[in-house]
């Protein structure tokens, strides 16, 4: 069966353009009623893709305001009422190798990227746990997950967007708010000259909006990573080996044990997801113990 979103109300942040656009036309198609947001000097572009929804018979609204001004991000999730749901979308890149990057650049993604979804989750949270329902996805990114040369403000933004997630997702729980990540694959401006024109037109943002749709529908997971591009959608886990015990072995041999023995210690077919970051305590404690 489809997935339905009727009656509920959902605001995707910088949905002027590319992966925010489709994920804003794919909620309203699914019954959702859409506040797109974009930055105040892209609202004609918010206000296109309002028009789109409006069109096709949906309902929407556009609105101007930064993910990092706290005013307008208040202003926004006050005048959509009740907001079940929220896409953390906005984003901006200022890519150099660290070694050429300035501090102010690294900053300006990371206040972007993760304080931007800081800022929008903190306006709606209240509200969410007061109606017991809410849905809300960080959009990381491969940068984040697996690394990318020039990247690193990006990929600190990103994954730290992970580590926001996984906890809330534990103190959303009990009001039933569920939270993900998601990690889209699609084209944009850098890769128009790398790629040959069919792997760019399999990697429209289109088919990125399916996952992005799944993890805030209502029976969607949380805690869930999904990768999605070119049609195809991945899970992406933080797991926890086995590993050893280093028990009983002095500072200084125990540091050459621990190299020796790295690809045991580094073994997947001994990986766990924890439930939380507890486990990772629970896991050591167990080897001292000799459980």
């Amino acid at each position: 069966m489809a997935v339905s979103l009727e009656g509920r109300t959902a605001i995707v942040t910088g949905a002027g353009g590319g992966l925010g656009r489709t994920h804003a036309l794919l909620l309203a198609r699914a019954g959702a009623k859409v506040v797109v947001n974009d930055i105040p000097q892209n609202i004609d572009k918010a206000q296109a893709v309002m028009e789109e929804i409006l069109a096709a018979g949906g309902q929407a609204t556009a609105f101007g305001a930064s993910v990092t001004n706290e005013e307008a991000v208040a202003e926004m999730v006050g005048k959509a009422g009740a907001v079940d749901i929220l896409v953390n979308n906005a984003g901006i890149l200022r890519d150099k190798s660290f070694a050429k990057m300035t501090l102010d650049d690294f900053r300006l993604v990371m206040d972007v990227h993760l304080m931007g979804s800081v800022i929008c989750t903190k306006a709606v949270w209240d509200g969410m746990r007061e109606r017991n329902y809410g849905r809300i996805v960080m959009t990381t990114s491969s940068s984040g997950l697996y690394g990318n040369f020039g990247q690193s403000n990006y990929g600190a933004a990103k994954m730290a967007l992970v580590g926001f997630m996984q906890t809330l997702s534990i103190e959303g729980a009990k009001n039933n708010i569920k939270v993900n990540c998601l990690a889209p694959t699609a084209r944009t401006a850098m890769t128009e000259g790398l790629l040959p024109p069919q792997a760019l037109e399999l990697l429209g943002p289109e088919y990125v909006s399916p996952a992005l749709l799944a993890l805030v529908a209502e029976n969607a997971p949380t805690r869930t990573t999904l990768c999605a591009g070119a049609q195809g959608v991945e899970a992406a886990q933080i797991t926890l080996t086995k590993g050893i015990s280093i028990k009983g072995l002095d500072d200084l041999d125990a540091a050459s044990v621990i190299l020796d023995r790295l690809g045991e210690i580094g073994e997947l077919g001994t990986a766990t997801v924890p439930a939380s970051g507890l486990e990772q305590g629970q896991v050591e404690l167990g080897k001292a113990l000799g459980a």
